[in-house]
């Protein structure tokens, strides 16, 4: 066991501090599972409903949309009441925002359904990100914060696996079945087990930095975006690397499927495999950072790669390369492109202080959403007028553009 920093002395990083974890984790996985799932009923939504590929695509971004209205208002509760108290009302919300889309008869209700669960579902990112930073040190935050942070792919691993083969088999109820009973079952263990980590002392806190970081400028209790500009380069960075991703998230399924004549439930599996192996690598990524005291390099190289591997997948389309080359470029796209949001969600949290982490963390996924709820619509447009090369191309864009945005140094306000 070890003494957990910030919380009162004697207290220890011990099994329950893993088990809230484990919960949080959680929590944001059943988030997850609903955003990323409404993204792979893509082409259900196309050939079996028949909706035209762009009003598909209004769909999938409407939880995203829902998600980015609320994120700062979340965070800005949660820095006032908790987490426990947060985790649990998003969770019933969501629970029953996706009640209501199971019996909605209509595009504009069910549009409108997924736009509230989406709203509620946001609850979770602000909240579970701060346990992380109230009961874990700082060296283990980035193995913690990865540990977190994979429940991204987590849960778009268990939607590509159930709500794809569900809504062919039952229909658009049954899939939403499965982020309904998730969100059920949040709920329920954030009541038990959740514990607010303990609130920061009522004094100003000193900047601390780390062997690789500078100084802060701003008073530590003040705004964290006053006079540094170092959390908005990295909101920036992470908008740019958050496009390759959410492209990914949302049209790797549709491309099996539509672009390569794959069956729903193959193309699952392809996508199941990609998000497990970007779990592990946001896990690996967090701990590479706890070992060289860094944030910022790690993400760099994460930035540099993703633009490699989406140029390559890009040239892999656009040539025509065989199936098998096409499908692994794609597996190791989508693992890159997923693997520095724990990386980027530590250090702002870490810069942001015990007293604006929520706010701040609020800002971070609000922006990154907002990206790609703007994105979405806009690359299913692109997809259906020019093909998926041109789309690939441009997310490699993207990532490489974030490479010079990387601030050259790590700060660390707690």
């Amino acid at each position: 066991m070890e003494e957990v920093e910030g919380a009162p002395r004697g207290t220890q990083l011990t099994a329950r501090h893993w088990l809230v974890l484990a919960v949080a984790t959680f929590v944001a996985a059943s988030g997850s599972a609903f955003i990323a799932g409404v993204g792979f009923l893509l082409p259900h939504l196309h050939t079996v409903v028949g909706l035209s590929l762009p009003r598909a695509g209004v769909l999938v971004a409407m939880p995203s949309i829902g998600m980015a209205s609320t994120l700062i208002a979340w965070g800005w509760l949660v820095d006032r009441t908790g987490e426990r108290l947060v985790l649990v009302a998003g969770s019933v919300g969501t629970a029953l925002a996706l009640t209501a889309a199971l019996v909605a008869d209509s595009f504009a209700f069910l549009a409108a359904f997924l736009l509230l669960a989406g709203a509620a579902t946001a609850s979770g990112n602000s909240a579970s990100g701060r346990l992380v930073v109230g009961w874990f040190p700082a060296h283990r935050r980035g193995l913690a914060m990865g540990i977190r942070q994979m429940s991204q792919p987590l849960g778009a691993a268990i939607a590509a696996m159930s709500m794809p083969l569900l809504a062919q088999s039952h229909g658009l109820g049954a899939a939403f079945a499965v982020p309904l009973g998730m969100a059920v079952v949040s709920a329920v263990v954030a009541l038990v087990v959740v514990t607010d980590p303990p609130a920061p002392p009522p004094s100003p806190l000193r900047s601390r930095p780390t062997a690789t970081s500078a100084a802060d400028d701003a008073p530590a209790e003040g705004s964290p975006y006053r006079g540094a500009r170092h959390l908005q380069r990295i909101h920036g960075v992470s908008v740019l690397l958050v496009l390759p991703q959410g492209m990914l998230q949302a049209f790797l399924l549709a491309w099996l499927v539509l672009g390569h004549g794959w069956s729903a439930v193959s193309a699952g599996v392809v996508v199941t495999v990609s998000q497990i192996l970007g779990a592990a690598a946001r896990i690996v990524m967090g701990a590479v950072s706890d070992r060289v005291g860094s944030r910022m390099r790690p993400i760099r190289g994460v930035a540099i790669s993703a633009a490699g591997g989406l140029a390559a997948l890009a040239a892999a389309e656009a040539l025509g390369a065989p199936g098998a080359v096409a499908v692994t470029l794609a597996v190791v796209a989508t693992v890159l492109s997923v693997s520095d949001n724990g990386l980027a969600f530590t250090a702002v949290a870490e810069y942001a202080g015990p007293r604006w982490s929520g706010r701040a963390l609020g800002v971070q996924n609000t922006a990154q959403f907002v990206a790609m709820s703007l994105a979405t619509p806009l690359v299913a447009a692109a997809i259906e007028r020019v093909g998926y090369w041109p789309v690939f191309a441009g997310a490699a864009v993207a990532a490489a553009a974030a490479i010079p945005l990387v601030p050259a140094e790590d700060r660390r306000r707690t």
